[in-house]
């Protein structure tokens, strides 16, 4: 403890677990809020329902490619000091976005908004890790897991909502008031603490690297929908993703003395499994609202409130899923969870594709939707404690951020890959029609792109499937290596 500790008043704990807590669902929520606002933002923003990607891959590949890093510096310079850091630039970058005149300006406080959260998240478990100890942890834990969890259930609704009520930009200005009162009572009651025996240096190198081969990647990929994918542009980005991405494997296997992401935790199956799983699976399920905002609204109609609570019953389909799911791991084990979960996405995504410009929601959408969420939250249990099941305990906090890691990353590529596929569809189907398509010809366009981005879905979660079945069939359910891990592992995964 810190001799500056002494200037800060005593605070119960319960003071303590919300300062951790609210700055953990305002970070979960980012990751969500934006989507039924989205066809409005790239309106007003004049951005293409592809380029309106961005909005959200900007914040989602920050915080994945600085998440491991945000861990390591609360350990590093105190949980305190990084805990009004985080909330500081989470913050002042919400305000940005809330005022961006053009996309540009948009996805680069997004960008840093991703980094704010990269840096807060982590700092919110370490403060409950160093603040609850004994039978008070699990208690601790449990309430930032499930806070973190409704922070990803509500985004959408809360979006609607306030899209509806009073305008897009208030996804973001709604982040202020929560933001500064964090930052106060951090300020006033929350002690620094710091593991003064940490030597670990921080790898920012491996984390720019990463960040920036993934970025280049997803752009070159995005970048098919007005290039061919052998020209210049395209392979040219291509390429600076492919060096920037072997730079960031030989940084990590041969140059940084403290990696970011040590590759020997991959010698462990059962973690290689779940996070090729959470890669697959997580992804498909990401990109599953991003299509069904649009459909939502450019397709059905719907105004963004009705949107919002549209995406209530699949919130709903989460957590039950999660909450099934966490009690029959102890009976029936990891593989089967997995196998029924996978298997579940796959027949709900097939169903999905069926939609057409008539469909209506309690008919044709509902059931569908709610089944690939309700089998995205039977797998959060089981992939957490796979990753953290054959890992020394020293080790269960870094697997499960890479799980974590690894389902922002799948989100990612997803939505560029899927959204790519889409956009190639809806282009084909219009120059099939002729030259002046009516409207109702490009809502058939459009929605004949969104069944072939579930079609692929279905491909993808039956490939989460088949990989899942390389899992030992003992992995130790039982093993108290994750403990601590995994409510972390589940609730930080379950941001959609």
């Amino acid at each position: 403890m810190s001799p500056t500790s002494k200037l800060h008043r005593h605070a119960p704990d319960w003071l303590i677990l919300s300062i951790a807590c609210v700055a953990q669902f305002m970070v979960v929520l980012d990751v969500s809020v934006v989507n039924v606002a989205l066809p409005h933002m790239g309106h007003d923003l004049k951005l293409s329902q592809t380029q309106a990607q961005w909005i959200i891959n900007a914040y989602v590949l920050t915080f994945a490619g600085f998440l491991l890093l945000g861990g390591r510096a609360a350990d590093l310079f105190g949980r305190r000091k990084i805990y009004l850091l985080g909330v500081g630039v989470f913050t002042l970058a919400s305000v940005a976005a809330g005022f961006a005149a053009t996309g540009p300006q948009m996805i680069a406080a997004r960008a840093i908004q991703g980094i704010g959260g990269a840096i807060l998240s982590p700092a919110t478990l370490t403060i409950i890790v160093t603040t609850f100890h004994g039978p008070r942890l699990p208690k601790a834990i449990g309430a930032w897991s499930a806070v973190a969890g409704a922070g990803g259930a509500v985004g959408g609704l809360a979006g609607g909502l306030l899209t509806g009520w009073a305008n897009w930009r208030w996804v973001f200005f709604i982040n202020v008031p929560f933001g500064i009162a964090a930052a106060v009572a951090a300020g006033l009651y929350l002690r620094e603490k710091r593991n003064r025996d940490a030597t670990v240096k921080l790898d920012v190198t491996g984390a720019v690297l990463v960040t920036a081969g993934l970025t280049a990647l997803i752009y070159g990929v995005v970048n098919t929908t007005t290039s061919s994918w052998t020209s210049q542009s395209t392979l040219s980005w291509l390429f600076a993703a492919a060096a920037t991405l072997i730079g960031f494997i030989f940084w990590e296997a041969r140059v940084a003395s403290h990696p970011l992401v040590p590759f020997r935790i991959f010698h462990s199956r059962p973690l290689s499994v779940a996070n090729i799983v959470m890669l697959l699976a997580g992804g498909a399920f990401f990109a599953m609202w991003y299509f069904l905002t649009y459909y939502f609204q450019n397709i059905l109609g719907y105004g963004a409130v009705k949107a919002g609570f549209s995406f209530l019953p699949m919130a709903i389909g989460i957590i039950v899923g999660a909450q099934l799911s966490s009690r029959l791991l102890v009976k029936v084990g990891v593989r089967p969870l997995l196998l029924v979960g996978a298997a579940l996405a796959t027949l709900g995504f097939l169903w999905l594709s069926r939609i057409t410009p008539t469909s209506t929601y309690l008919r044709d959408l509902l059931a569908p939707a709610f089944l690939c969420s309700f089998a995205m939250g039977l797998l959060f249990a089981p992939l957490a404690t796979a990753a953290t099941s054959k890992v020394d305990r020293a080790d269960a906090g870094l697997a499960s951020g890479i799980l974590n890691t690894a389902r922002q990353v799948g989100g990612s590529l997803s939505l560029a890959v899927l959204g790519t596929v889409s956009y190639d569809r809806f282009s084909q189907f219009l120059r099939a029609s002729g030259q002046h398509p009516t409207g109702a010809v490009v809502k058939l366009a459009y929605v004949s792109g969104y069944t072939r981005a579930f079609e692929v879905s279905a491909a993808v979660t039956l490939a989460a499937f088949l990989v899942s079945l390389a899992l030992p069939s003992k992995v130790g359910h039982h093993s108290s290596h994750g403990t601590k891990a995994d409510p972390a592992a589940s609730a930080a995964a379950s941001a959609h």
